[in-house]
């Protein structure tokens, strides 16, 4: 993609592995987040929260510099345990919102500008394996993610005609510089049941990198994936394709 992308949620882990790729093919990159992002040759950096319409307007202009927005996609995400019946539903609310808003205002903005141009363009959300199968404390996460897949398939349909692709991957356990920290901090035998439940969950038999969900990202943005909308990409080991059982049997 030779139009630029706007990546939220830029300054680490997967939006950053993002930057990174997209700029060695040569892509214009305006990075978003509320974090400081190393601006670079190619690399247009925006200050503030991607589920603010101002934040994602100005982000918008800035593609316009890097000669016009071609793809958006909504990395940001923030994690908070929530159990309803302690929280409310006020609070059960803002941590969902916290995860909506960002990909709802950010996809608002570039249909916008795509219908604006004439020229189509493509997003990508970021979702989560937990988008269906929901671990216990996540309510808020999960609620948000599944309603950014039906966010997905609805907007590819709304915005098919205009020659608009939208797409999602849903991730499963993917290491970043969080996940490390982590691990780091728990003791020896916890990280090695860390280690040995991943396996057990994922048949790929490991965490998944950040560049490895970024080179999916990429197909989804590029030419090569012309005829791909309205769907959600597992980039998950395997993950959701295992029916965990307790008459599982190993060879």
């Amino acid at each position: 993609m030779t139009r630029a992308v706007v990546v939220t949620g830029a300054a680490g882990g997967i939006g950053s592995a993002l930057v990174s790729a997209l700029r060695q093919d040569g892509t214009p990159v305006v990075a978003v987040d509320v974090a400081p992002v190393a601006s670079a040759d190619g690399i247009a950096v925006v200050r503030g929260d991607g589920g603010d319409p101002e934040v994602a307007g100005a982000a918008v202009r800035a593609a316009e510099g890097l000669g016009g927005l071609g793809g958006w996609v909504n990395v940001s995400a923030l994690f908070s345990d929530v159990w309803l019946d302690e929280a409310g539903g006020d609070a059960a609310m803002a941590a969902i919102d916290a995860n909506l808003r960002p990909a709802v205002v950010g996809c608002a903005a570039a249909v916008r500008e795509f219908r604006r141009s004439g020229r189509g363009g493509a997003i990508v959300n970021v979702s989560s394996h937990q988008a269906a199968r929901p671990v216990r404390g996540s309510l808020a996460y999960a609620t948000a993610k599944a309603a950014v897949e039906g966010l997905t398939r609805a907007l590819a349909v709304d915005g098919g005609p205009d020659g608009i692709r939208v797409n999602a991957v849903a991730l499963g356990s993917i290491r970043t510089a969080r996940s490390d920290r982590h691990l780091q901090e728990l003791p020896e035998p916890d990280r090695v049941a860390f280690g040995a439940a991943i396996a057990r969950l994922q048949p790929l038999g490991r965490m998944g990198e950040a560049d490895e969900v970024a080179a999916v990202i990429r197909f989804l943005l590029s030419d090569a994936a012309s005829f791909l909308t309205g769907a959600v990409i597992p980039v998950d080991g395997g993950r959701a394709a295992h029916g965990l059982d307790p008459e599982e049997r190993e060879r």
